[in-house]
């Protein structure tokens, strides 16, 4: 069974974070929302509360398949201000292991030089700060161990998309399917 970390910021977009969450679980994956605020009541950026299943500073990180950055301001600013986030997503592009990031979050893998080369997407008001990429415009794209997912209106494809990678596209087909999903 694959092993995601979601981080949860406060400011985050609800929506994009819960959304793969569940598709993800659908999918039989083992997902953990990590928050890195240092509390486990995570406020998205519509005031949506929620609270997380572990605090990131707690978990084992390396042990990981994937990890996840969901959207949503200020939420997006406060991931890429978290030496534990940047850190932990430095490390996993180095050694190849997978890292998805939807709607404002790809600016914090551009500003960290990790889409260098790389197609991506993103919300179309932070596509200057993917620096060094090759703009798609797609719902979801991955390049190589990149995941990057357009925004809000993309977070079943970009989760679908997770899921194909993780658990095959067997799998995510069955999820689509289940949760009716004809796009």
């Amino acid at each position: 069974m694959s092993k995601v970390c979601v981080f949860l910021a406060d400011g985050f977009e609800e929506c994009e974070g819960l959304i793969t969450v569940d598709i993800l679980r659908r999918a039989g994956v083992e997902v953990v929302m990590a928050s890195v605020t240092g509390k486990a009541q995570v406020t998205g950026s519509h005031r949506i509360s929620v609270t997380a299943d572990a605090l990131a500073e707690a978990l084992a990180l390396d042990e990981f398949d994937m990890l996840v950055l969901p959207g949503g301001m200020p939420g997006t600013t406060h991931l890429g201000g978290s030496a534990l986030v940047t850190g932990v997503v430095r490390r996993f592009i180095g050694q190849g292991k997978r890292v998805a990031a939807i709607c404002a979050a790809p600016s914090v893998l551009g500003g960290l030089g990790l889409l260098e080369g790389r197609r991506a997407t993103c919300y179309p008001s932070f596509e200057h700060a993917l620096a060094g990429a090759e703009i798609t415009g797609a719902e979801a794209v991955t390049d190589g161990p990149v995941t990057t997912g357009q925004g809000l209106g993309a977070a079943i494809p970009f989760a679908l998309e997770l899921a194909a990678l993780l658990e095959g596209p067997q799998k995510a087909q069955e999820v689509k399917e289940a949760i009716v999903y004809r796009h």
